[in-house]
């Protein structure tokens, strides 16, 4: 099942584009690859969760450890793979995100469901979850073994396209999305996630798309701005 879960007038202003959309789109919205159940072989949902505060909306992002063995040091929507007695993506998404920021559930309304789309790096079929945090609380990396970070990033940073521009694996054809936002340097599944909400939410400004920058080189000069580590080698 995808599409709301809610009525648009149970959220703010602000999120309902987002709900109302919810149920037009397919996985091709947001990636270019398709759905192989031959190289998909685990099943995981995110949480894309929007609060808000005194400067306006905001989603919680949070940087992977970088002892991890696949996405190590990437930044990414709290989310991990299905288990049993999740009951569906929802359950998943709420579980991980607690154990992995501590967010309180109970503060969290599930709004919409997006359709499964493949990570095929790490072979898993990921369903996006959408959620309002309507009691918010406080949350920090539960497990510095596997998150490094916690944040919550204003959706204007995001859309500021001063934040924005555009990286390729060097010796691939690969291009997509990134952003280089408080102190975060966002690319791969995640950018690409937040690049198409920015659109379908109605907060995307004109933003220099042209703007291509080699991935390893664009993350060196983050590391060397913020401190923090990052590595190219995952989508």
């Amino acid at each position: 099942m995808t599409g709301p879960l809610v009525e648009p007038e149970a959220v703010p202003e602000w999120l309902r584009p987002l709900v109302k959309v919810a149920g037009d789109v397919d996985s091709r919205t947001f990636t270019r690859f398709d759905l192989d159940p031959e190289q998909l072989t685990r099943s995981a949902a995110v949480l894309i969760l929007f609060g808000e505060r005194a400067d306006g909306p905001d989603v919680l992002l949070q940087r992977r450890a970088d002892t991890l063995g696949s996405h190590a040091g990437q930044v990414a929507f709290p989310g991990g793979g299905a288990e049993d007695g999740d009951g569906g993506p929802v359950g998943t998404a709420l579980r991980e995100a607690e154990e992995e920021t501590g967010v309180d559930p109970s503060g969290i309304l599930p709004v919409a469901i997006l359709p499964q789309l493949p990570v095929p790096v790490s072979r898993f079929a990921v369903t996006p979850v959408l959620a309002y945090w309507h009691t918010p609380s406080p949350v920090h990396a539960v497990d510095p073994g596997e998150t490094a970070a916690v944040a919550r990033v204003s959706i204007a940073d995001l859309a500021d396209p001063a934040n924005r521009f555009r990286v390729q694996k060097r010796g691939s054809s690969w291009r997509g999305p990134a952003f280089d936002v408080e102190g975060l340097f966002v690319w791969g599944f995640t950018a690409g996630l937040l690049s198409v909400l920015l659109s379908l939410g109605g907060w995307e400004r004109e933003w220099d798309t042209g703007d291509v920058r080699d991935l390893d080189v664009a993350l060196a000069e983050h590391r060397a701005r913020n401190g923090a580590p990052g590595r190219a080698d995952e989508g």
